[in-house]
């Protein structure tokens, strides 16, 4: 079984330099199965419009992206400023490493840090992986949407989960 070497893994804010790597890594990740649609970005400027540097946290394991967990205010209401909304993905390669695991802590350290008091999700109710993998990390399901999609011949809801953190006090500020 391969293993990480925590020691040579660093997570840090993305960087203008990460673009290439992160495009490539969505359209590998984002299918079917994990995405209600495909990640097609049409360049690295439209990639950079919705995703912008330091709007992620990426994993590097011996200066190789390996994964990221982006993250942002899920609208521009003042009074929805304390939520932060996150996704993740990990490059198969690097999957059950414990990668992904590290991203949400460090992800939840960060947006408590910035008086983030709740984390929120979507998964698909077919990604049963991920519905798991979230549990794990603290999230519990909020709502659901049922037959919000129809995906590979089969209608699929989309769950919306969350996690509360602590010592998130006040309004929050922006994350990214």
């Amino acid at each position: 079984m391969k293993q990480i070497n925590k020691a040579r893994l660093t997570i840090r804010p993305s960087e203008i330099k990460d673009v290439r790597e992160l495009i490539d890594l969505d359209h590998l990740i984002w299918t079917e199965d994990t995405s209600p649609g495909p990640m097609l970005w049409r360049s690295q400027e439209d990639f950079l419009l919705n995703a912008p540097p330091g709007s992620q946290l990426v994993a590097l394991q011996d200066d190789k992206l390996c994964g990221y967990v982006g993250f942002g205010c899920p609208s521009r209401m003042e009074s929805n400023r304390h939520v932060c909304e996150v996704n993740i993905a990990v490059h198969p390669n690097y999957q059950r490493l414990g990668i992904g695991r590290q991203l949400m802590e460090a992800i939840k350290e960060h947006a408590a840090a910035h008086a983030i008091r709740k984390l929120r999700l979507r998964v698909l109710s077919c990604n049963e992986s991920a519905i798991s993998f979230y549990r794990e990390c603290g999230f519990m399901e909020e709502g659901r949407l049922r037959e919000e999609f129809y995906l590979g011949g089969r209608y699929v809801d989309e769950i919306f989960m969350s996690c509360m953190l602590t010592g998130g006090n006040g309004y929050g500020d922006r994350l990214a």
